[in-house]
């Protein structure tokens, strides 16, 4: 193994009940499985005969339980339904050890969820056939601003660091953010944030970690793979947004590294190119890039670690995590 590697496999070694709080959008994902075989005589459609379903989460909380995985100790900080899916949400939390002492239970609002339909015959892998997503917004009041500052305020005592998960449904609040900001870097805690429509309006973070479309529709330009046009545009962001360090997912092109006063890091996708699905891979990025920075490491070695975990998890189908001791095998191997 060669230098660079293992002190890659040291930092692994210090993620262990590092304390990561994540404020974020926590989406309950929904499962329903069946065999299909024949069509309706109502409508051109598939009849799907029900055999099971299950349960997971989304957004946030797919970071929350990769952290988990990796070993740390995550606890999430946002609001959630007072409603069926909440308790689900609570109820998953609770068998993977993970505290909800600072979600907010609220009436006027559900939780999101999202429902995805697979089919498919007897003895074959099942296929997405439909999606069906509930969305809400955070209703923005007092009661509910007023515990969101507590709770970030009392996580700041304690925690290595913050991932911020946004996925637009309201539960960061930018006045929020600005007033802990402040506070946070005072600590030197760590700040990562990977938001899917709202890169821009987080200054002043650790990290950011947006994927290409999402920085195409943010600066509305289109990229390519031109080095000079990345670089540029890694230049631009790193100015509007203030922050330390910007890592530009790219799938099966790989990422990109932006510091401040350094060259652009490409690094090229760790495994095979033909990507199986996407689906949470960059909740696996960013908790791996959050991790690895809380535990000591610098922003280059937390991008290789990131990188060689999303190669991990886009081989597999569905949201999915992976333990330190498989990130571990993949540096090594």
């Amino acid at each position: 193994m060669n230098k660079k590697n293992k002190r890659l496999c040291e930092l692994i070694d210090r993620f262990e009940n590092k304390r990561i709080a994540v404020w974020g959008d926590f989406i309950l994902d929904e499962y329903l499985y069946g065999n299909t075989n024949r069509i309706s005589r109502e409508a051109p459609v598939l009849i799907l005969s029900y055999k099971n379903r299950k349960f997971s989460l989304g957004g946030g909380g797919n970071s929350l339980l990769n952290l988990k995985a990796l070993g740390a100790s995550p606890f999430p900080i946002g609001v959630i339904g007072s409603d069926s899916a909440g308790d689900e949400i609570i109820r998953i939390l609770n068998s993977n050890e993970i505290s909800s002492d600072f979600l907010i239970r609220e009436n006027k609002f559900s939780t999101p969820s999202k429902t995805r339909i697979l089919a498919g015959e007897e003895n074959t892998r099942k296929q997405q056939i439909l999606r069906i997503d509930k969305e809400g917004k955070v209703p923005n009041t007092t009661n509910i601003r007023k515990k969101l500052l507590e709770h970030l305020n009392n996580a700041q005592k304690n925690i290595n660091a913050l991932l911020i998960s946004d996925y637009n449904y309201f539960n960061i609040i930018k006045s929020i953010y600005n007033q802990t900001l402040p506070g946070f870097k005072k600590a030197n805690i760590p700040i990562a944030v990977d938001s899917r429509f709202r890169i821009l309006s987080f200054k002043y973070t650790t990290v950011s970690t947006p994927n290409e479309p999402e920085i195409e529709e943010a600066l509305r330009i289109k990229l390519s793979d031109k080095k000079e046009l990345l670089k540029q545009t890694g230049s631009r962001l790193l100015k509007k947004t203030g922050a330390e360090a910007i890592l530009l997912t790219r799938g099966s092109k790989g990422m990109v590294l932006f510091e401040k006063s350094k060259p652009a890091l490409f690094i090229p996708v760790h495994g095979p190119t033909d990507i199986v699905d996407v689906t949470g891979a960059g909740d696996t990025v960013i908790s791996v890039f959050t991790l690895a920075l809380a535990a000591g490491g610098t922003f280059s070695q937390a991008a290789r670690l990131a990188n060689y975990a999303g190669g991990i998890v886009v081989m597999k189908k569905g949201t999915s995590t992976l333990t330190s001791k498989k990130l571990k095998e993949a540096v090594v191997y």
